[in-house]
């Protein structure tokens, strides 16, 4: 089975989230595709296998299958784009979120995800407790984001990442207003094993359609302040969100199963 390592959202080694891609003819039992997930030790392993024009895509954390992985993604599309179909631009995953499409814009990949909804909710003192801190608004779907006042309040954020696991999501986004940046984020996944991730194209799901919102701009540019850093170029199109970054090859290897 061939293994790929790819940062994601990221032109640069040692940046961005490192996906893993396992590219096979037949998924192997779930047992053994957590397994390679757990081994890996990623925030996510992409397993992918083709079926006539489409490829079916699935994705592993160290704790369990999620439903969608914006990044993952990215690096399974940069795998098929470098490597597999150097002819094609365009290329259609089908997921458990439905069919997804990737396709090549100038140096980037360009990805189509379904929006996030934002069903605003009180932000309760368990949350706070959670964070360190006190949001001025709170949203959910699939994951729950919390909105601060300030880029300095995400960068300087210390959870406690015990209590974040108890919260009924996926994921926790953090995300204010950016300088630099349309806006800032970071993101945390503990229930799976994830206390920070890098970069996370999903949450942008929710994070763009916010900020296009506020700052009235279709287009907007987004950077994940966590230690490797991101920067992920985002396009709201109603109800679908495009998502854009680069990506590069760490590792090629061969699993020994």
């Amino acid at each position: 089975m061939k293994q790929y390592i790819v940062d994601a959202f990221t032109d640069k080694l040692f940046r961005g989230n490192p996906a893993a891609v396992c590219v096979m003819d037949a998924f192997p039992e779930d047992k053994l595709m957590q397994s390679i997930a757990a081994e890996n030790n990623l925030s996510e392993t992409a397993f992918l296998v083709r079926e006539g024009e489409v490829y079916h895509l699935r994705w592993f954390t160290p704790k369990g299958e999620i439903d969608f992985c914006g990044h993952a993604t990215l690096a399974s599309a940069f795998v098929l784009f470098s490597i597999y179909d150097h002819n094609i631009d365009k290329i259609v995953f089908e997921t458990a979120r439905g069919r997804l499409e990737a396709k090549r814009a100038g140096d980037l990949i360009e990805m189509d995800f379904p929006a996030y909804r934002l069903e605003h909710f009180e932000v309760s003192t368990d949350m706070i407790s959670a964070l360190g801190a006190i949001p001025f608004a709170a949203y959910r779907d699939r994951d729950i984001m919390f909105v601060f006042r300030d880029e300095d309040d995400v960068r300087h954020l210390k959870p406690d990442y015990e209590r974040l696991s108890w919260l009924e999501c996926d994921c926790v986004a953090v995300t204010a207003k950016g300088k630099e940046y349309d806006c800032v984020s970071r993101v945390f996944a503990p229930k799976y094993g994830i206390p920070e991730d890098p970069v996370t194209g999903s949450a942008h799901c929710m994070i763009a359609p916010y900020w296009s919102k506020r700052l009235n701009k279709e287009k907007i540019t987004a950077y994940q302040a966590s230690q490797r850093t991101g920067v992920l170029q985002c396009e709201v199109c109603g109800d679908r969100v495009k998502i854009s970054g680069k990506a590069v090859l760490y590792s090629e290897a061969d699993i020994q199963i």
